[in-house]
């Protein structure tokens, strides 16, 4: 018996002991205090951005002057003047061949209005074809077209260029001469060059 009391005792003292030790392990382990609030930085306002120096304006480079489409009055003058020393181009009776004669006639001066009109594309002549009286109105507004084209075709290879040459047949609507012979005839049997009155005139 004295045994069993002795037994009891000492688990009745280590039970005590254990639980005086866990008591002292839960007063030692106390949870970490909350952290100290951070104090918040005042955000100060960063300073404005220095206004940007005024751009200077760019500075367009200056164009070429662009080549005038269009001669001048002193250059429209001696067009006009070699035109004028171009003599009619004639023809034989309900031919639209050019003879030696118109060949030498379209020749006259068309070297230096060849080079005048190279300088101003825009500016073109106009080759007109007549006839005499003879023959139906439709069937010489037709020749008169035949022999304008050869006068085009000649001054084309003369190194005139085609874009600055227009053609148009009057037919025997414009007569040069009025009177009913052979000479007057010839002389309506013709192509006359002249500048287009629609070019512009700066």
């Amino acid at each position: 018996m004295n045994q069993s009391r002795k037994l009891m005792i000492t688990a009745v003292a280590a039970i005590c002991l254990i639980g005086a030790s866990c008591a002292k392990r839960r007063a030692a382990i106390q949870p970490p205090p909350p952290p100290a609030p951070v104090p918040v930085a005042s955000v100060s306002k960063p300073a404005p951005a220095p206004a940007p120096a005024p751009r200077l304006a760019a500075i367009a480079p200056l164009a070429a002057t662009p080549a005038p489409h269009y001669p001048n009055a002193a250059t429209r003058a001696r067009i006009d003047e070699l035109l004028a020393r171009i003599e009619d181009a004639y023809f034989d009776y309900d031919k639209a061949t050019i003879r030696p004669d118109a060949q030498k006639a379209l020749a006259s001066d068309s070297t230096e209005l060849r080079d005048i009109l190279k300088d101003y594309p825009d500016y073109r002549l106009t080759i007109e074809g007549h006839c005499d009286e003879r023959g139906s109105a439709e069937y010489n507004l037709g020749l008169g077209d035949q022999r304008a084209a050869a006068a085009k075709d000649y001054l084309v290879a003369v190194g005139i260029p085609a874009a600055q040459l227009a053609t148009i047949s009057y037919g025997k609507e414009r007569p040069a001469c009025t009177e009913h012979n052979e000479d007057c005839w010839q002389k309506n049997r013709r192509v006359h060059i002249l500048a287009m009155a629609t070019s512009p005139q700066p």
